[in-house]
């Protein structure tokens, strides 16, 4: 059986993410913006908590987490790279290291960019990534420590995920995202459609995220470096990609 994922809304526009085997009843949950929302869902459900997995050290993913211990002591995992600024770690974690939800293990890739030692959780099994602020809905995010190559690279990685993959992203930024695609990408069917069930989702007061894979690879430009409508409005037609890439994310710190 596949793994349960809750999302939770948490602060003005985080994710947080439980995840849930429901045959050993093990959850985890995916970074702590605060500790309340995710105490009371794990409670709604009579769930104990097994497991944090920590993608990143800004304070919008870890705060949370030491109200959340008091109330559900469990196991805390973070990236090796990213220890000394995440909160205290009983395991230590690099890329292609394994972690392990009840009877499903999930893959470390190291996703630096937004970040140094951002890393994202990829359980085949159940075709779910938790890629925080490394791939978002419609985006990426912004280059706080490192360099576009650094973060092409890694969208590159999971890029290549299966396209069926659960894409759980870390915020609600997807309308602006959808934005900033259509400004450079403004003929593209799928990107105008998928516009369309955005403004209806948020108006209706729903998520947007998590998204599929493969709306990703069909509506976000920074999956989409080889379109020829992108590169011609960058004036960009033979560069290579990750010059592309580069400019796209340019343009859209300046959007």
């Amino acid at each position: 059986m596949p793994l349960e994922i809750v999302t939770i809304p948490c602060l003005s526009d985080n994710y947080a993410y439980l995840a849930h085997d429901p045959v050993s009843g093990q959850t985890a949950v995916v970074d702590v913006p605060e500790a309340a929302p995710i105490i009371a869902e794990l409670s709604r459900r009579g769930w104990s908590l097994d497991l944090v997995l920590l993608t990143h050290h800004h304070w919008d993913h870890v705060d949370g987490l030491p109200a959340l211990l008091a109330e559900f002591p469990a196991r805390v995992a973070g990236a090796a790279a990213d220890a000394h600024r995440l909160p205290p770690l009983d395991v230590a974690l690099a890329e292609g290291d394994s972690v392990q939800i009840g009877h499903e293990q999930g893959r470390v890739i190291d996703v630096s960019g937004h970040t140094i030692g951002h890393i994202a959780f990829y359980f085949a099994d159940s075709s779910v990534a938790f890629t925080a602020d490394s791939l978002m809905a419609m985006g990426c995010g912004r280059l706080f420590e490192g360099d576009p190559e650094m973060m092409y690279n890694s969208m590159v990685k999971l890029a290549a995920l299966p396209a069926n993959t659960l894409i759980c992203s870390g915020h609600e930024y997807t309308q602006s995202n959808v934005k900033f695609a259509l400004s450079v990408e403004p003929e593209n069917s799928d990107l105008i459609l998928r516009a369309n069930n955005v403004e209806t989702a948020r108006a209706a007061g729903q998520p947007t995220v998590p998204s599929l894979l493969s709306d990703e690879l069909a509506t976000n430009p920074f999956l989409r470096v080889d379109s020829p409508e992108i590169r011609a409005n960058l004036g960009m037609t033979d560069a290579p990609p990750e010059q592309v890439f580069a400019a796209i994310r340019k343009r859209k710190d300046n959007f």
